[in-house]
Order: structure tokens, then C-alpha cells, then sequence
């Protein structure tokens, strides 16, 4: 049976099916050694190459849909690579034999707490596309003198450069002085919208942390730059959250569904060890 070029492509964890689609609008894929077209089909057995690079078709069979939630730390950055030689959110990530981690969304250098990621594209595409309204949560710290003009104008809208936008929910959370912190949530993830929307009112972020991605929340003892596989249950439902068909395995045994804390946090201080190691090589070789 012949299938989709773009969903074989997604299926195989380079990105999402409107990202493939593009990806062969622009020439950059050859099958059997000519130029792919927008509506190829592709059966078994053919080469794919993608910029080049031979592509490890994965049969639906073999696919698995994994998702990992990952605390990421302030001064990460959600690039694979990064010019300058900082950290990036892939660094510490498991590898995989097949396809690739895909980040569901961003969070900005600056802000830390809950990122998702997934090796199936198109389940990362429909969680961050605007229409399926997931819900997010973040902790804010606000720097500043808070009315309830300002609350007011949070949840009614405020007018940005890329368009209005609004909080679901702004609730106070407690703080000393002018430093206070509020719970927030919103429905879309546009660029540092979270910090921009306080900003329009006067106020200054001076923390950020997402709490909470749909109803999947930061896991409790999982540390700074560390990851946790989830569980099948997890995983549906953010699939059904964006209308995608049930995930019927998973790789996490029954006896270990989650990664022990111990080890985690001696996974992140080996790699914390080893970054700085070589940033301070980097610092003497200039």
C-alpha cells in the first residue's frame, strides 16, 4: 500500500505534516533519486533522502508516540544549536535509534518550568496550532504595584503588536512588597505573550515558570534540566486532547514507569558537570 510522502515523513519524527509539506514544496526531498512533488505517494522499499541525508522510514507498525515533560532550567535556550556555545533543552535528552525529539512550543531564555516534547510531529503541530485552545499555566512574579484595573484589563484583553490578547485566569498568589506572585492561564503560546501582556500594564516578570500544559502538570520532584518519560495514559491524552488516534504502546515497563528521582539528579549533575567543563575550555581557548 502506497501512503503520503509528508505522513511518512511526519510519522518518521522530521517534523510535523505541514512542515514536510513545505520541506517538498522546496525541493529538499528525492525519492529513488528524483525530485519529490507535493501529493507523491510512496510505497515500501523506496529511498528517501531529505537534504541529502537518507531518511529511516518507519512503518506505522514500528512507530511508537513517546512524549517526555522536561523542567527546563532559566539560561536554556529551546534551540538544537546554539553560535554561542550555550545550553541548549536537546542537550540532555535521551537519544533515539529512529526519528527525533520535537519541542512542543517554546519557552524563552529566561523562563523556566514544564516543556513538553514528542518523536511524532504531527501530535506536536496540533498542540501548539492555536485552534485546539490548550490550555497553559504559568507562576508569575510581578515586580510592581497591581490594581484591579490591571487584573481587569489582563482578563478583558490587552492590545499587542501581533494582535489582542487575554488571560483565562489571573489569580494572586501571595508575595512580599511589591514583589507579588499570580497563577495565570491562557489558550495559545504566541512569543513571550506571558511577559508582553504584563508589560502592556507597567509591570515587570521578573520570574516565569510554566505550571501546567492542558491538565499534564510539572512533575513533583523532577529537578532542573531533567526529563520523565510519560506514561501511556499521559500520552492519549494529549492525544485525544487534539484528536489524534489512541497510542496503544509504550517503552515504560510496568515495574519502572517512571525514571527514580536519584537517578535523574545524578544524570543532570554529570551533564551540569561536563557542560561547565566545557564552556571553561571554550573561555581559555579565547
Amino acid at each position: 500500500m502506497s501512503e503520503k510522502l509528508q505522513k511518512v515523513l511526519a510519522r518518521s519524527g522530521l517534523g510535523s505534516r505541514r512542515e514536510m509539506e513545505a520541506v517538498i514544496d522546496a525541493g529538499r526531498v528525492c525519492v529513488d533519486g528524483s525530485i519529490a512533488t507535493l501529493g507523491d505517494r510512496i510505497e515500501e522499499g523506496v529511498e528517501v533522502r531529505v537534504d541529502g541525508r537518507i531518511i529511516d522510514i518507519q512503518k506505522v507498525e514500528d512507530t511508537i508516540c513517546r512524549v517526555l515533560a522536561y523542567h527546563k532550567s532559566e539560561g536554556e535556550i529551546c534551540s538544537r544549536n546554539d553560535p554561542e556555545g550555550r545550553e541548549t533543552v536537546f542537550d540532555r535528552l535521551p537519544r533515539l535509534q529512529h526519528g527525533r525529539w520535537i519541542a512542543v512550543g517554546r519557552l524563552d531564555i529566561n523562563t523556566s518550568g514544564l516543556l513538553l516534547f514528542t518523536t511524532d510531529g504531527e501530535l506536536a503541530n496540533r498542540l501548539m496550532h492555536p485552534s485546539f485552545e490548550v490550555e497553559r499555566e504559568y507562576a508569575v512574579r510581578v515586580f510592581g504595584d497591581v490594581d484591579d484595573e490591571v487584573i481587569r484589563n489582563l482578563r478583558t484583553g490587552v492590545e499587542l503588536e501581533d494582535g489582542r490578547a487575554a488571560f483565562t485566569t489571573v489569580k494572586r498568589q501571595g508575595g512580599e512588597g511589591i514583589n507579588q506572585w499570580y497563577s495565570v492561564t491562557l489558550s495559545e503560546g504566541r512569543n513571550r505573550e506571558v511577559r508582553r501582556m504584563w508589560e502592556s500594564q507597567g509591570m515587570q516578570v521578573s520570574r516565569l515558570i510554566r505550571v501546567r500544559y492542558g491538565l499534564i502538570p510539572l512533575p513533583k520532584g523532577l529537578p532542573r534540566s531533567g526529563w520523565q518519560e510519560m506514561p501511556l495514559d499521559q500520552v492519549n491524552y494529549l492525544r485525544k486532547l487534539v484528536q489524534l488516534n489512541k497510542e496503544e504502546n509504550t517503552i515504560i515497563k510496568v515495574e519502572d514507569r517512571v525514571r527514580s528521582t536519584q537517578r535523574i539528579r545524578k544524570s543532570v549533575r554529570k551533564h551540569r558537570s561536563r557542560t561547565q567543563s566545557q564552556a571553561a575550555k571554550r573561555r581559555c581557548l579565547k
